[in-house]
């Protein structure tokens, strides 16, 4: 085929174009399918994809955030960043929907989902990756599925939104430790003084340090609505299943409740006390 007729092609799609083939919508719409009869699986399922796609554009606006800290491009990071934010309302937003499920109504097709777990959201843990928590027995999960794992690993690998803003902070001219710039980005972050030295000067000087000290506050709405949705996510199980193991096997509320306690920025919150 020439690449006249490839052209030619691609023209007629386009002009015959509507809107379900641009969005897929058969491919969508028909997703959905309940492993019982019971009414409520339809919410339940609905609830978990939308959550999903927004998760995948999450990540999406994540990584090319990093990107353009790297490059201190940061009015489009800081654009990306409040997107974020944005998605992140939406999601939590989820849960009052999904909370109108009662524990009679969920008990009536959980045995369905077997040992399905959203614990096991391979898009949730690569946003915790991108902030920095990064959780090793994740990738074990996905061993026998080598692509996603591979996926998974490449995220875990990388780093995160935080060691490239701390980066910025020692491009800045900040002293930050060199255990810090160098350190293994595998491993979960853990506060470090000359961090928050360093975010406390930008605190105190805003009309000198300006782009830092909005990215401070952009990561700040993150972690804050990351944490809202936690919680939500916490009580809204707790209201259907209590106290009870999740599906797969997880620990359900104890777990849930035991990551609010979790910083990823814990300096920019520590900060607060010492201005």
């Amino acid at each position: 085929m020439t690449e006249h007729d490839k052209n030619r092609i691609h023209t007629d799609f386009r002009e015959k174009m509507t809107y379900g083939d641009y969005l897929d919508l058969d491919s969508i719409l028909n997703s959905q399918n309940r492993l019982s009869d019971h009414h409520d699986e339809m919410l339940f399922i609905i609830i978990h994809q939308v959550s999903e796609l927004w998760m995948k554009l999450t990540l999406h606006e994540l990584w090319a955030a990093v990107d353009s800290i790297k490059e201190e491009k940061y009015q489009p990071a800081f654009k990306m960043l409040a997107r974020v934010s944005n998605i992140q309302n939406q999601i939590i937003k989820a849960w009052d929907v999904l909370a109108t499920m009662t524990p009679s109504e969920y008990l009536g097709f959980r045995d369905s989902l077997g040992n399905a777990s959203g614990f096991q959201s391979y898009q949730y843990r690569m946003v915790e990756f991108a902030l920095g928590y990064k959780t090793p027995h994740v990738l074990k999960i996905y061993e026998k599925d080598p692509e996603l794992q591979a996926k998974l690993k490449e995220a875990y690998e990388a780093p995160g939104l935080y060691d490239v803003a701390i980066q910025a902070l020692h491009n800045e001219g900040f002293a930050i430790d060199e255990s810090v710039i160098d350190r293994d980005v595998t491993k979960t972050y853990e506060a470090n003084e000359s961090v928050e030295q360093a975010w406390t000067e930008v605190y105190q000087d805003t009309d000198r340090y300006w782009d830092l000290y909005q990215l401070a506050e952009k990561l700040v709405d993150i972690e804050d609505w990351m944490q809202q949705w936690r919680f939500r996510h916490m009580k809204t199980v707790e209201r259907i299943i209590g106290h009870k193991k999740g599906t797969g096997g997880s620990s359900g509320v104890g777990y849930l409740k035991q990551v609010l306690d979790h910083y990823f920025f814990p300096e920019l919150w520590n900060v607060r006390t010492k201005l």
